[in-house]
């Protein structure tokens, strides 16, 4: 049963970034070298934010509410300035591959690289929040057995979902604001975070946060659809799977050589 609970709550929170990875990303080698770079820029604000906890509880000897709410915040904030390195480092990594190319055109565009380095703030920001729970789910032991919520598991693994999806979502929106310097955009996208972040400390009322990080997980992907260039004129067309006519086909009779005088 613990096996099952394990690797049912794995296949949920990684379920569709592991579907995105291999139909979008996997074939490509530049776009997993961007998979591997936003991880890396992802790590890094997790040593700082490591660091910044330590030398906080030192310093204070607390480690009550206060100081956790403050630490979220801080690592929120320090996520959202190495998503911001990271795209300086991307955008700089564009012009040299457009340089490098014989059509003066990069090979991935730069909202590729939001998409995929989005896509692995998620993947990486899910690992590390849900792995200790698959390890817990394992077993040995019965969940709830001590009047707790039998849905813990469960729950986290739909919460990780939801941030991974966040994450991707976050990193388009994020990349164009920058792209085009609204900071309006960028404002947004680190209110979210704040806000999502913020929502999981009301566990374990699980109908507190689970239902609003959805909420704002598809406001916000939504959101990032549209940034992309998407319209709901794309999506009809897309499921009606009708293809557009790729022009006349010449005659045979029109390619016969004229008769000789």
């Amino acid at each position: 049963m613990g096996a099952a609970v394990c690797f049912g709550c794995a296949a949920i929170a990684f379920g569709p970034a592991a579907a995105l990875v291999l139909l979008t990303v996997a074939a490509e080698p530049l776009l997993v070298i961007v998979l591997v770079a936003g991880a890396f820029f992802w790590l890094l604000s997790l040593l700082a934010a490591s660091l910044l906890w330590f030398v906080s509880v030192r310093l204070s000897g607390r480690e009550d509410a206060a100081p956790l709410l403050l630490g979220a915040a801080a690592a929120v904030l320090l996520q959202e300035v190495c998503r911001f390195a990271c795209f300086k480092l991307l955008k700089k990594a564009d012009e040299g591959l457009a340089t490098l190319s014989e059509d003066g055109r990069s090979p991935i565009s730069l909202r590729q690289m939001a998409y995929v380095s989005g896509l692995s703030f998620g993947i990486i920001s899910g690992v590390f929040s849900i792995v200790n729970i698959l390890a817990d789910s394992a077993g040995p032991g019965t969940v709830g057995i001590h009047g707790d919520s039998p849905y813990y598991f469960i729950t986290s693994a739909f919460l990780t979902m939801a941030v991974v999806l966040l994450h991707t979502f976050w990193g388009v929106i994020f990349f164009d604001a920058c792209e085009r310097r609204r900071a309006g955009g960028l404002g947004l996208v680190v209110g979210g975070h704040l806000l999502a972040s913020g929502l999981t400390f009301l566990n374990p009322r699980y109908e507190a946060s689970l239902g609003p990080i959805f909420i704002l997980t598809l406001a916000t992907g939504l959101w990032a659809f549209g940034t992309a260039g998407g319209s709901f004129r794309n999506v009809l067309k897309c499921l009606s799977c009708k293809q557009e006519p790729e022009g006349r086909a010449m005659l045979y009779s029109a390619l016969q050589v004229p008769p000789e005088e």
